[in-house]
């Protein structure tokens, strides 16, 4: 019985290339949800209101962690082997 990585690894091309498209689309996405955090922390702390700073704290930090669980699905010709 093969894995997850076994059956990627083994894939078309085609579908190895939507793979990665959809990885980097959601990507994007979380890196600038990661940025709009940034932005709204730091301009309420400026604004003397520090309630808003820890909580997007965490949220920047869980989809950090999502991100970086999400490169596990990377085709391994796309990473060192």
């Amino acid at each position: 019985m093969s894995n997850f990585k076994d059956a990627q690894n083994k894939a078309h091309p085609n579908k190895t290339n939507t793979l990665m498209s959809a990885l980097i689309v959601i990507l994007i996405l979380n890196v600038g949800i990661q940025i709009w955090l940034l932005y709204t922390g730091l301009n309420n702390a400026l604004g003397e209101n520090k309630d808003i700073a820890l909580p997007a704290f965490i949220a920047s930090l869980v989809l950090f962690l999502i991100g970086f669980f999400w490169l596990y699905f990377l085709p391994m010709g796309y990473r060192k082997k």
